[in-house]
């Protein structure tokens, strides 16, 4: 296999962190640098359109269509885990949901051995990445190249939310990625003069202009060329052929929480004895695959007889046509709009450091559709509240399945293995309820579904849960970053015993942060530029 070229850097995975990389690295002129991406390119028209991703989640667009193990403590039922393959990666197929987490969570990453990642550390560079439409602040960013804003929702259901929120005696926030991390807040999103702000529009698209740039989609690695114990590059096939591409510099992994785990260890850098269960020579014995996390939630779901939502008008087969086209042309109309417009994030107790259960807002039923007067009916409206445990105490690992770079890997999260996860959702899903039923939902709340509406006591709501539980989308932890001997990476994110190699995404993080992931990979990947660059970090942040 003969060399095909050699760059400075090699960048495996244009998702949420390789697009980032891809843009910092290439800003200098000097520096080349190779981007590799799995799947195809960004340009399918249901991706920009931010009221495009529920037919592209329905149809499984843009997807690696992995599937976890069955989870014994979930009736045995295997779990959908859907993860981006397009430019941009997740972050091009997610709900665009903007949430940074709350301060306490960096914090605790600190104080447990990742070094330089404290709030104040991190803030500077969430405020680097983005735009936000409030403009800038203490907490807020002004001229990032990431598109931020309030959620657009015409639709009283939310207010009323909010004040259902108050009326049981939960706190509310004006800005949970602001001074105020905990409550119920209107919906932020990442989303740009209509169009979804994904990091491969926000990032890589500025940057492949730069001729120090090349970008290679349908590009399938399968190895990380190591000589002793430094990587040299990568071996990959490309439109049928095998490549290999040399790294002067640095190879970054950046594939995700699934996939850069099972790269390692298709190199040789894991659990020895795993690695040579499946044929594989070990060369580095690490940790790699352990500690696997995600958020777990299961959905409350009301019928809507009375108020029915404003979005249920749009979609009328000739409205929503129209929206689609005139939000695809112009960036304008209810297709730029997401139908929900509220995230909260609270405490199942006060004694709790971090805020442990969030809730995430529906505002449409399941069974929303196309409609149209005298061919299909319009449905029942309905909406839900989804409580989902924010800090598991519960860890899976991945595993290979074979040598075989072309095979999933094996997704195995034991999910409530922890005695204490499967309360602290119930618990949550309590308050949910209570919530559900103030006086303010009174004028919007019909039946709750039959789903949940049986499911009173404690035994028969935990019931429910392992029945429904699904996964909010957020894996993380498969490389931890620290200084015990569980972390796979060092706090620079460079895999230890391994010269010339950095895993940059999901997978670095110690732990779950209370929010959705993709804010927090943005700005892991920004400040782990400056320290591949060598550059000083951005002073920390007093607030």
């Amino acid at each position: 296999m003969a060399a095909d070229s050699t760059f400075d850097y090699i960048i495996v995975g244009a998702g949420s962190a390789g697009c980032v990389l891809a843009n910092r690295l290439t800003e200098d002129p000097e520096v080349k640098v190779l981007l590799l991406e799995a799947g195809p390119s960004d340009w399918h028209p249901l991706i920009h359109i931010p009221l495009g991703m529920g037919k592209m989640h329905d149809w499984m667009l843009f997807d690696w269509g992995y599937h976890t193990e069955p989870e014994p403590a979930l009736n045995g039922r295997s779990i959908e885990a859907m993860r981006g393959k397009v430019l941009g990666g997740s972050s091009s197929v997610n709900v665009m949901a903007y949430t940074r987490g709350h301060r306490g969570d960096y914090d605790r990453w600190a104080s447990n051995g990742a070094t330089g990642w404290a709030y104040g550390d991190c803030l500077p560079y969430f405020r680097r990445c983005e735009t936000w439409e409030g403009g800038a602040s203490e907490f807020r960013g002004g001229d990032g190249p990431l598109g931020t804003e309030f959620a657009k929702t015409d639709d009283p259901l939310f207010p009323a939310w909010i004040e259902a929120a108050r009326q049981a005696g939960l706190p509310v926030s004006k800005d949970y990625n602001g001074a105020d991390g905990e409550g119920f807040g209107r919906s932020q999103y990442t989303i740009r003069n209509g169009r979804r702000s994904s990091t491969s529009n926000a990032f890589l698209k500025p940057a492949k202009k730069r001729p120090n740039l090349r970008v290679e989609t349908r590009a399938n690695v399968a190895r990380v060329v190591l000589e002793g114990k430094r990587a040299r590059g990568v071996d990959y096939t490309h439109h049928g052929m095998q490549v290999r591409a040399l790294a002067e510099r640095e190879v970054i992994l950046a594939g995700g929480t699934f996939n850069s785990p099972q790269l390692l260890m298709l190199s040789g850098i894991g659990p020895a004895d795993h690695l040579k269960s499946v044929g594989v020579d070990p060369v580095v014995d690490l940790p790699v695959g352990k500690n696997l996390q995600d958020h777990l939630a299961a959905m409350i779901m009301f019928t809507r007889p009375t108020n029915p939502s404003p979005f249920r008008d749009t979609l009328r087969a000739d409205r929503i046509v129209r929206a689609m086209i005139q939000a695809y042309l112009f960036g304008t109309g209810p297709g730029t709009v997401v139908p929900g417009g509220l995230h909260a994030f609270i405490k199942t107790s006060p004694d709790q450091p971090v805020p442990d259960i969030e809730f995430m807002f529906r505002g449409l039923p399941g069974a929303a559709g196309m409609w149209f007067p005298g061919i299909k009916k319009a449905y029942l409206d309905g909406y839900g509240i989804r409580p989902c445990l924010l800090h598991p105490e519960s860890r899976g690992e991945v595993l290979l399945r074979s040598a075989d770079p072309t095979a999933a890997p094996r997704i195995v999260y034991n999910f409530f293995s922890s005695p204490n996860d499967l309360p602290k959702l119930r618990e949550g899903f309590k308050i949910a309820r209570d919530v559900a039923h103030q006086k303010a939902m009174d004028p919007y709340r019909g039946e709750e579904t039959a789903t949940t509406a049986k499911a009173r006591t404690d035994a028969e709501i935990e019931a429910y849960l392992k029945r429904a539980a699904i996964t909010a989308h957020h894996p993380a932890g498969t490389c931890k970053m620290g200084t015990d001997a569980q972390s796979v990476l060092d706090p620079q994110l460079r895999v230890r015993g391994v010269e010339g190699l950095r895993v940059v995404d999901a997978s670095a993080m110690p732990d779950m942060v209370g929010a959705h992931i993709n804010a927090c990979v943005i700005m892991m990947a920004d400040k782990a530029s400056d320290m591949i660059r060598g550059r000083d970090p951005l002073p920390a942040a007093n607030v």
